[in-house]
């Protein structure tokens, strides 16, 4: 089943980015709890996840972007996309996110947009099977 996040979820969470790249859970602390209250608060930082038998599968985010180009259209950045190891290839991911490309949809996005540190071809075709591409921009990060 494919939800949106409601606060009670939040252990799971942190349980599934083990998953990603976390190598711990953070300890609680009220950083961590009015983080929480930020994100699952605020409509356009949708946090999307895939329920199995009451556990929670795999994940995206989807931050929808207020813009002043493109018409005024905003744009959705797509991040964090996780799925326990016990239950990748089975389509859970692929439903979050088009989850997240609905809610890009229904917000007028005219883009969406991820990264992903990756250079499995595995993932990668992943990500194009999904719908999205490496050769239409070039990404750049700085680590801060």
């Amino acid at each position: 089943m494919i939800r949106e996040a409601r606060k009670e979820d939040l252990k799971a969470i942190l349980e599934l980015y083990l998953y990603l790249h976390e190598e711990s859970i953070p300890e609680q602390s009220e950083h961590l709890t009015a983080t929480w209250e930020q994100i699952i608060n605020d409509p356009h930082h949708p946090l999307i996840l895939n329920e199995v038998d009451g556990n929670i599968v795999s994940s995206c985010v989807c931050v929808i972007i207020p813009n002043l180009s493109r018409n005024v259209r905003p744009y959705a950045f797509v991040e964090n996309v996780v799925t326990h190891a016990s239950h990748r290839k089975k389509g859970y991911a692929g439903a979050c996110l088009d989850y997240a490309k609905k809610i890009a949809i229904r917000n007028n996005c005219y883009k969406m947009m991820l990264l992903t540190g990756s250079k499995r071809p595995e993932t990668l075709r992943f990500y194009e099977k999904a719908g999205y591409n490496s050769t239409d921009k070039t990404a750049f990060i700085q680590w801060l």
